[in-house]
């Protein structure tokens, strides 16, 4: 019996479709109620939670989708997994729903268990953990830390100046420093205000809003299949690493930090060589910055490793590790202790966190190594990938530039075009499957680390049979 098997007895066999529109009648009804108090543009329909199972989501119209989105890349172990089940009913999480701890005054007494749930499955060389909300505030809080320890490298440990306190109330130098953070382009960081800044996929997502003045790099662009290419994309290699190294010496002030995602993801399923990542490692470690390795999207298993950043072989861990999504709670990783800030209250909140969403995390990773769900991710990922490879031979206007080979199912292609691409996600719906794009002309794989080989074959075979009426 598989794992999927075991948790999910009842999963549906196949893809049921009862509507010939989507969002059908239910879903739309609901979304127009739903409306007069929250924005629901851009809601796809509206879902049956109690009824999906695993691998599968129900909408309120009876229709059931083989879904590989997850919830924007954020269920780990499938729809109403037994598992999370139990731990959501435990004492300590009802303790930490009901009477939710300021933690950074007030934690629990299983505070430090919690915490370890967590570093049980933390990035190698990574021996600490701050815990966040969301992928965008992870980032930021990130950030602090970086330019907490920055500015402390400078004062070797001197205290505070009576220019620095009065300066700071004004948002003025020196209290308020002109640093940056650089990032690359297309990357996605997160939607709020130092976040959006690191953030360059889609106008969309910061339009009207201030932002810092900050660098950005240039992620690689490789060509496809990567081992007809590799001279080429061992100059793009080079060609980027040459623009980072470029923007340390020239840009006006100081970098504190490097932002990366190991594989670009709303910004089209990018993906960086391990030399690249060697290269840029050496280069912020010579500036005397520190390295942010974002893994919201890439973490938690989805790579065929737990870490994306593990594929890389880094000589030394990333300063920095932020979470989310897959993990279900927040924050990021660490092993400098000087990467705490000198005093108590800096890097602070009233909830630090919050402890049931930091339970959960601790049950996903749990489960996650109990079943060793990362090498069934990296089994399956390489059999869906194999089908992918021999579909796009079929059709290879429609599965262009197939990427993601032995990174578990963390795989992408792109189609002619943005319309091209929304009509296909769209026409997936009419099969029975959930399915999500990247980019203006990308569709992105985002499965649960459940899913499996019979669960790849109705995929493809769904992908075929819409291909083959273009």
């Amino acid at each position: 019996m598989s794992v999927c098997e075991k948790y999910f007895p009842s999963e549906p066999s196949q893809p049921k479709v009862v509507t010939s529109e989507f969002p059908g009648p239910q879903s739309k009804a609901q979304i127009a109620d739903l409306d007069k108090v929250f924005d629901s543009r851009p809601v796809y329909f509206v879902a049956d939670y109690e009824k999906s199972s695993g691998n599968y989501i129900v909408d309120v119209d009876g229709n059931e989708y083989l879904d590989v989105y997850a919830q924007i890349a954020s269920i780990p172990l499938g729809y109403n997994n037994p598992a999370l089940i139990e731990a959501a009913k435990s004492p300590k999480m009802i303790r930490a729903l009901v009477d939710r701890p300021a933690q950074g005054n007030f934690p629990s007494s299983d505070m430090k268990e919690i915490v370890d749930g967590l570093l049980k499955v933390a990035p190698k060389g990574q021996t600490q953990v701050w815990s966040g909300l969301s992928g965008a505030d992870a980032n930021e809080l990130a950030f602090k830390a970086v330019f907490f320890w920055y500015q402390e490298q400078k004062r070797k440990g001197a205290p505070f100046t009576a220019e620095e306190n009065a300066s700071v109330m004004k948002n003025a130098t020196p209290g308020a420093p002109e640093l940056a953070i650089m990032s690359f382009e297309r990357a996605f960081h997160g939607r709020l205000f130092a976040s959006a800044s690191a953030t360059c996929s889609k106008p969309i997502h910061k339009l009207d809003m201030p932002a810092f003045k900050w660098p950005k790099a240039e992620y690689p662009s490789y060509k496809y299949p990567l081992d007809q290419h590799k001279e080429e994309n061992e100059q793009e290699d080079k060609r980027c690493l040459a623009i980072v190294e470029t923007l340390f010496k020239s840009w006006p002030s100081p970098i504190a930090g490097v932002l990366i995602e190991p594989i670009q993801s709303e910004g089209g399923d990018n993906h960086a060589s391990k030399e690249f990542m060697q290269g840029l490692q050496k280069i912020v470690k010579d500036h005397g910055a520190l390295l942010i390795m974002d893994e919201v999207q890439t973490g938690v298993g989805a790579t065929g490793k737990f870490w994306a950043h593990e594929w890389f072989e880094l000589p030394t861990p990333p300063d920095l590790v932020t979470f989310s999504k897959k993990f279900q709670t927040a924050g990021y990783y660490f092993h400098d202790p000087a990467l705490r800030p000198s005093v108590a209250y800096r890097q602070f909140n009233t909830w630090c966190g919050d402890p049931a969403r930091m339970i959960i995390g601790g049950a996903i990773g749990a489960e996650i190594e109990k079943h060793d769900l990362v090498s069934l991710n990296a089994r399956v990922g390489d059999y869906l990938y194999g089908k992918l490879d021999k579909l796009a031979q079929k059709y290879p206007q429609y599965l262009r530039d197939l990427r993601g080979k032995n990174r578990g199912t963390f795989i992408a292609w792109s189609l002619p075009s943005a319309d091209a691409r929304n009509k296909f996600l769209s026409d997936m719906k009419t099969v029975g499957v959930n399915i999500g794009g990247c980019a203006e002309d990308s569709v992105r794989l985002r499965p649960t680390l459940v899913f499996e080989e019979k669960h790849a074959d109705i995929l493809v075979e769904a992908i075929e049979k819409i291909l083959s009426k273009y």
